[in-house]
């Protein structure tokens, strides 16, 4: 029984970790107040999100699946983030 448990603790560890690694490197989200409310996490700084909601309104907060990985010009582009969120 005890060997089960022990290989079931393994496989649901080792599909875990995949997902973990998948974090952001954008540190700021902009929470939109625009008629159908969207969120977009793909802002390096304070000042970027400030200058993209301050014509449209909403406000900024950090994104709680920043990773801490510094941002690079090479990775992809952000999306913009449905209200799922």
């Amino acid at each position: 029984m005890r060997l089960i448990a022990l290989m079931a603790a393994g496989v649901t560890l080792a599909t875990a970790v995949p997902t973990i690694s998948h974090a952001d490197p954008y540190r700021w989200c902009a929470e939109y107040s625009t008629g159908d409310s969207g969120r977009n996490c793909g802002f390096v700084t304070y000042g970027q999100c400030m200058a993209t909601v301050s014509g449209i309104g909403g406000f900024c907060v950090p994104n709680q699946f920043y990773d801490g990985r510094p941002y690079t010009s090479g990775e992809a582009r952000p999306r913009e983030r449905g209200r799922w969120r």
